[in-house]
């Protein structure tokens, strides 16, 4: 029901995601008169691998968590994620109001052992082809030591899980990529990441991600988020840039004509909806979220990263390594 768009999108995309995965289940959480007069929009109905589950309430995009959280226990969002802890569900996917389905989601599901808090993590795509990955990009703004190398193993698992790499490797965002570098917790985060037995690069600076000089990023989440919401705004200029230039003049706009195909094909590349969905790591349980203005083609996105993620046991593999670390 969240997101900018509520089930117009998510249903939709449910839709086209089970068509391309038979083998996959999918409840849609919600208001059900809303959520079955979508579906019967798309001339479907509940039925087997599809059902609704209804839920009295709604979580309003800018609701404060702790008011959700303390008066709208029968949200679509509290039902989701009370499906996973149940076991009637693998995974959930929202599009919801982010900072009450973190609230929510620790509340319900708890992290696992040895993990102080959880994180959001996300790829965005690199010079190589492929996509680094971040965290904490938001639900910290304040990290330990011991909580930067907890999201360096999370971020590291999550990897090792969705592009099957084994050994991963893992970056810490710094001002410099000298070890005398950055505050004292970067400094002792740095030692800490040393001797997890992951594959740590040591310190990168912001370029790095870009560049994909390693597989996963940490950070706090208010360096995360800054990094995150600069880069989206970058693209978006360099986007408008190139638009202006090319509409000055008729031989510009003919040039434009001539580059149609690269440009297509530059906007793809970068198009933020081919890697939505990010994972909130550190739960008992997989939880996405997905953008807020996420499309019916990135809204399926995060339910092919949800499925991916249980697929390759996202969970057991953070849960694994941090007791060997612990240990």
């Amino acid at each position: 029901m969240g997101g900018d768009h509520g089930p117009h999108v998510t249903v939709s995309a449910a839709l086209e995601f089970q068509r391309a995965n038979a083998d996959v289940d999918v409840v849609l959480v919600g208001l059900s008169d809303a959520i079955e007069a979508e579906l019967a929009a798309h001339g479907a109905a509940a039925g087997a691998g599809l059902r609704v589950q209804h839920a009295t309430q709604l979580v309003a995009m800018d609701e404060p968590p702790a008011q959700a959280m303390r008066h709208k226990k029968d949200s679509s969002m509290r039902v989701a994620v009370n499906l996973v802890k149940s076991g009637e569900a693998h995974a959930c996917v929202s599009a919801g109001n982010t900072g009450a389905l973190m609230a929510i989601s620790r509340f319900v599901l708890k992290t696992l052992p040895a993990i102080d808090r959880p994180a959001i993590a996300s790829g965005v795509p690199n010079q190589r082809g492929g996509y680094t990955y971040i965290l904490d990009l938001g639900a910290n703004v304040d990290c330990t030591p011991e909580q930067l190398m907890q999201f360096g193993v999370m971020g590291a698992m999550l990897v090792a899980a969705l592009e099957h790499k084994e050994r991963p490797s893992v970056g810490l965002l710094n001002i410099g990529v000298e070890d005398i570098k950055g505050n004292d917790s970067v400094k002792q985060a740095a030692e800490l990441l040393r001797a997890s037995g992951l594959n740590f690069h040591g310190n990168v600076e912001a370029d790095d991600i870009y560049k994909g000089t390693v597989d996963v990023v940490v950070c706090d989440g208010f360096v995360g988020n800054s990094v995150l919401k600069a880069s989206e705004g970058v693209a978006n200029m360099i986007v408008a840039f190139l638009r202006q230039e090319f509409s000055r003049n008729p031989w510009r706009k003919l040039s434009a004509l001539i580059a149609m195909p690269v440009l297509k094909a530059l906007r793809a590349r970068m198009d933020p909806g081919n890697y939505n969905g990010a994972c909130l790591l550190g739960l008992k349980g997989i939880v996405i979220k997905s953008h807020g203005s996420a499309d019916v083609h990135a809204f399926g996105q995060a339910l092919t990263r949800a499925a991916e993620a249980v697929r390759n046991d996202v969970v057991h593999r953070i849960s694994k390594q941090m007791a060997g670390v612990h240990a």
